[in-house]
């Protein structure tokens, strides 16, 4: 592919490629000290900025030898701007910079240290030494420099260093600056082939000899080979009239360019691209976009070569091909990225002054662009096919907005066939004209009517891209003016339908591509060309606006009349303001994609920090007034509408600017306009009543597309943010508090949302040095209540904290908001809640003292929370009983009362046999142990413990239960046993249990059923044995043995040792285990009974509470 613009190489005239470009033509250093510039200073610049040397040469015969020299002086760049072009990414002037990285500044730094010398001109060649200082681990090194200039700018450059980069290193940057400042101190030379001509044929012989001895290692070969070309009479060199020149400057026919290093281009873009995961690749490459547009406002063809070398490089992108086969969208930078590059490629085909032959080329290129496969395609564009779908109020004749889906070279493709021939644009354009024609409006202002508003930005964004700011500036009030002329005229056509528009209560959507968040950014481009002018310090906006920058300094606006409108007496900075408001109040369809959503989002946040720069004036507040109250009024054409489509992109950021700006000036339109803007018709699941029939085909399309609005959650934290505003504003004032409450419950749909609007309210109203706004608290309570009511069946983490800060806020208005919330605690709280939240911390001491209650009150709220509790109790038995007992512990007939609820749910089965045994530990702890047998019993009821659950988590309940009963006496022992046999069926817990209420002698353990034990000692006086013991220690004189099966009946065994351990008997169990039959010697398998088990018998210990130390009938118990 041919690039227009190449490179020029030094050597014969011929070859160039492209179109030529004007030099910028800024005043050189060293000019004239001050003084009057000769006339020969001033036809050699102009000559020197235009025309080829060879032009010049073929022009007129003989050219003095000091014009020559003056021309040759004059052709140098006389500008460092432009050197900081081509040195360093930043597109900020060179004051700006600070990072001494940048090539420019260490050029800079070079020479300010005299690092430059030896520097000679001849012709249009440079050279010189720059010496780089030395380093910690660097020795000082020299490099030579060699610079190629034509017409104001650097044709080629060459250094010794090993820089590779796509712009200019340090050391030509210091030589170029040298030249710019002193130029009078440079030694200056005609062109080489001058002084030639000047020599004899012996000087012309010594001349290449000494040349040849000086560098024969580098030019002998190159020497030889010429002169066997010139020897020879038929060769090519001797056809050809004349030599080769390099510092006689270009040829008529070279391009006129700065250098540029393509293949460097490629190279980093190629780099950058392979890590575009990275921030600072995706920062760097955007920086080359800057620069393509710093490029075209200096009117420099070497922006338009550099995009084409991008985008080449975009294209070969692997990635495309991978996510066009994955069929997953490409990454956010990415995408913002390739949309920077479409809207570059429409600047450039909009060159007002380009060649026809180089729109052309560019036009090819871009079509060729776009038939590839990997071509992306522009997000949030749509492709509604369907008949009858055209926007409101627009005539049947006028085709519809929708579009088919295009790449994002398609609106490049589309603007490459506008043209700039217009008379009454070239009017507008020409002059700050005005007239009473079909194309000035009734005040004579200009109109230019001839381009949708988002293309005829474009051309004022092309205007000023490429470096005509005055026609920028005029075709941009035009565009002001007809947009004005063209919303009254739509106000006109609303009010004439406005009664069927409401009978109906819906709209179709006004606006399928919205100017807000649209690829060319139409709204932000108008208002920067329109606010330049306004800049009270002189400096026009930057192209690239860094928000980063702009938030440290605030520029300060003027007005600045338009002459256009001299009687108007309208400003620039008026018509800026009326334009961004009219297009972020926009009714317009939420597009389509991730990135397309979002880029709404940051565009419509982008003007409002234009806006918010702004310092309003009295003229700034009527236009702003005038506008919200057009907004307001504005129908389907506004957002602000009383009827807007269920798609429309919600108002709520753009709205809490106006809210700010307008409350202290218009608090009724301010509250009027936020309170319109509350709407999300979104979430709204009701559709319009009406003939489903008669719909808008467009209606049920773009119903379908709920799903695919990804911004949700971001607009619900707007909304709730504008609501919050309106609740600080209004505080004090309870009308608009309640009507801003109304509105929140309308149309916010999210708890979490809500609650954290609760918080602020209750914040906002109890600061710590006022006191508490009453009203605003309810609010917050209100709110709250709301956020209970649309949680309760569906619980989320949050609830608890969302329950215990309830209480807190209506602890905070007093004690009747506290007993109203237990009053209705059914519609707001689990009945858990209740009794363990609700009711517990509404009787705490610490919320008792600060409501600084009398003891009538503080009798009435116990009283409320035990009823409260008793009502949990009956709807949730299982869950709330014990907390019931727990607070109606004080009121005799309330434990009654809940006590009453435990037995009538244990016999309806309404409670386990887990909370039963519960309650029952509760009641025996409470000092009423015939309660809790009675709960124990019932327990039973409710309770099956298989043969093989010995590890059942009730079995310590069972042992606590025998124990309890041991201690009541033998008739309550007597009677669980027989529920015991029937629920417990595991042999670990039932016959040790049983055991235990059915061994008739004390003497003995009754783990040792077998045999007889011996005859307590005289001084054993003990109660009878218990359910268990542990395990004896051998005593000082051994025990008779027991029986065995082989003696006769009647008689003990003995023993051949001084103590025999009794026989293993078969009720004793190992240890852990379930059957009876296991072996002493396989008692090893540990289990959750194991760990709690009697060291003698093993039979489980109740837990919490283990029986006593009871010493055995022969000596104490061993540790």
């Amino acid at each position: 592919m041919e690039h227009p613009a190449a490179k020029r190489r030094c050597g014969p005239p011929g070859g160039g490629r492209g179109p030529e470009g004007p030099g910028p033509g800024a005043a050189a250093e060293g000019g004239g000290g001050g003084r009057a510039e000769t006339l020969l200073d001033l036809s050699a610049k102009r000559v020197a900025e235009t025309w080829a040397f060879e032009q010049v040469e073929e022009r007129f015969s003989r050219v003095p030898e000091p014009v020559q020299k003056r021309i040759v002086f004059w052709s140098f760049p006389r500008s460092e701007r432009e050197i900081c072009m081509y040195s360093s990414l930043g597109c900020h002037p060179p004051e700006g910079e600070r990072d001494s990285r940048v090539p420019f500044n260490r050029g800079l730094h070079l020479l300010q240290s005299g690092a430059v010398d030896r520097v000679l001109q001849v012709g249009f060649h440079l050279s010189g030494n720059v010496t780089e200082p030395a380093g910690p681990s660097e020795p000082e090194r020299s490099f030579h420099v060699s610079i190629s200039f034509d017409r104001c700018k650097i044709t080629s450059v060459s250094c010794a260093c090993d820089n590779r980069d796509i712009f200019y290193c340090a050391h030509v940057v210091a030589l170029s600056l040298y030249r710019i400042r002193n130029a009078r101190q440079v030694e200056l030379r005609l062109p080489i082939s001058e002084t030639l001509s000047q020599m004899n044929r012996d000087q012309l012989q010594k001349f290449v000899q000494y040349l040849i001895s000086a560098h024969h290692t580098e030019v002998l070969p190159t020497a030889q080979r010429l002169a066997d070309e010139i020897l020879l009479l038929g060769s090519e060199i001797n056809r050809v009239h004349g030599a080769p020149d390099p510092t006689a400057g270009a040829g008529i026919e070279d391009a006129n360019c700065w250098h540029l290093d393509e293949e460097q281009i490629q190279e980093q873009v190629r780099q950058l691209l392979s890590n575009g995961g990275y921030y600072g690749a995706s920062k760097q490459l955007q920086s080359m976009f800057n620069k393509v547009r710093e490029m075209l406002r200096m009117r420099d063809s070497n922006g338009a070569r550099m995009l084409i070398l991008m985008t080449e490089q975009f294209l070969e992108d692997p990635r495309l091909a991978l996510w066009r086969q994955q069929g997953a969208g490409m990454t956010d930078k990415c995408r913002q990225l390739w949309d920077e590059l479409g809207a570059l490629w429409v600047c450039v085909v909009l060159n007002p002054h380009c060649k026809p032959e180089e729109r052309a080329l560019w036009l090819a290129l871009l079509k060729k662009w776009n038939k590839l496969d990997v071509c992306p395609l522009e997000e949030g564009n749509y492709s509604f096919d369907v008949p009858g779908a055209t926007t409101a109020l627009q005539p049947p004749s006028v085709p519809s907005a929708a579009a088919a889906r295009q790449t994002v070279f398609g609106r490049a493709i589309k603007a490459g066939e506008l043209r700039w021939a217009d008379s009454h644009l070239q009017r507008i354009l020409g002059s700050d004209c005005s007239g009473l024609e079909l194309c000035f409006d009734p005040q004579g202002r200009p109109l230019w009517l001839g381009d949708p508003f988002p293309t005829a930005c474009a051309r004022v964004d092309a205007l000023r891209s490429h470096g005509y700011p005055r026609e920028a500036l005029r075709l941009a009030a035009a565009l002001g003016t007809a947009m004005r002329l063209q919303r009254r005229h739509q106000l006109e056509s609303y009010r004439q339908q406005k009664k069927e528009i409401l009978r109906k209560g819906s709209t179709s959507i006004t606006n399928l591509e919205g100017w807000v968040g649209h690829p060319l950014d139409p709204v932000g481009c108008l208002c920067r060309t329109l606010l330049e002018p306004c800049r009270s310090d002189q400096e026009g906006l930057s192209l690239y606006p860094d928000p980063a920058a702009e938030g440290k300094k605030k520029v300060p606006y003027q007005h600045v009349p338009v002459p256009s409108s001299p009687g108007a007496g309208e400003s620039y900075l008026a018509l800026a303001l009326e334009v961004a408001l009219a297009g972020l109040g926009q009714q317009r369809a939420m597009p389509e994609g991730l990135h397309a959503q979002d880029k709404v989002v940051r565009s419509e946040e982008q003007l409002i920090g234009l806006l918010d720069e702004l310092e309003p004036d009295e003229r700034l507040l009527r236009v702003l007034c005038k506008q919200a109250a057009l907004l307001l009024e504005g129908g389907p054409f506004s957002g602000f509408g009383e009827v807007v489509f269920r798609e429309s992109v919600p108002m709520h950021t753009f709205a809490r600017y106006l809210f700010t700006a307008l409350l202290p000036h218009d608090a009724d339109l301010a509250y009027r306009l936020a309170l319109r803007a509350m709407r999300l018709p979104v979430l709204e699941t009701v559709m319009p009543a009406g003939d489903i029939l008669h719909q808008n085909p467009l209606d049920s399309m773009m119903a379908n597309r709920f799903p695919r609005w990804f911004i949700l959650g971001h607009l619900e934290t707007r909304q709730c943010e504008l609501a919050s505003a309106m609740l600080t504003a209004a505080k004090g004032d309870p009308k608009w508090l309640h009507t801003v409450l109304g509105s929140i419950q309308q149309n916010i749909h999210s708890p979490a949302l809500l609650f954290k609007l609760a918080q602020d309210a209750c914040k906002t109203a109890t600061p710590a040095s006022a006191p508490p706004d009453t009203t605003l608290l309810n609010i917050s309570l209100e709110l709250g209540l709301q956020v209970m009511r649309m949680t309760l069946n569906t619980m989320t983490w949050r609830r608890r904290e969302m329950v215990r800060w309830l209480v807190s806020c209506a602890t905070e208005i007093g004690v009747q908001a506290l007993m109203n919330i237990m009053q209705n605690w059914y519609s707001l709280f689990t009945p858990i809640e209740a009794t363990t939240i609700v009711a517990v911390t509404g009787t705490t001491p610490a919320t008792l003292l600060r409501l600084s209650l009398a003891f009538g009150q503080r009798d009435e709220l116990w009283a409320r929370a035990r009823a409260v509790a008793l009502q949990c109790a009956m709807k949730d038995p299982q869950n709330c009983s014990l907390p019931a007992l727990t607070l109606c512990e004080k009121d005799h007939a309330a434990f009654e009362a809940a006590y009453q609820i435990v037995l009538d749910s244990a016999a309806a089965a309404g409670m386990g046999h887990s909370h039963l045994f519960t309650v029952a530990r509760y009641m025996e702890h409470r000092g009423l142990p015939l309660r809790a047998y009675k709960l124990a019993t019932l327990a039973f009821s409710h309770l099956s413990i298989a043969f093989n659950q010995d590890t059942h988590p009730a079995v310590n309940d069972v042992l606590w239960a025998c124990s309890l009963s041991h201690s009541l006496g033998k008739s309550q022992l007597s009677a669980i046993v027989p529920l015991i046999i029937q629920s417990v069926q595991c042999a670990p817990c039932s016959p040790t249990s049983s055991a235990a209420g059915a061994c008739p002698r004390p003497a003995w353990p009754p783990c040792r059923a077998a045999g007889t034990p011996p005859s307590p000692p005289p001084a054993w006086t003990k109660p009878p044995w218990a359910s268990c013991c542990r395990r004896p220690s051998p005593p000082m004189s051994a025990p008779p043995t027991p029986a065995s099966p082989t003696s006769a009946p009647g008689t003990t065994g003995s023993s051949s040792s001084s103590w025999a351990r009794p026989a293993r008997p078969s009720c004793w169990p190992p240890t852990g285990t379930c059957s009876s039959a296991s072996s002493w010697t396989t008692s090893n398998r540990p289990t959750r009974a194991r760990r709690n088990s009697c060291s003698w018998c093993g039979s489980d210990l109740a837990r919490g509470r283990g029986p006593g130390l009871i010493p055995p009938p022969w000596g104490r118990a061993r540790n």
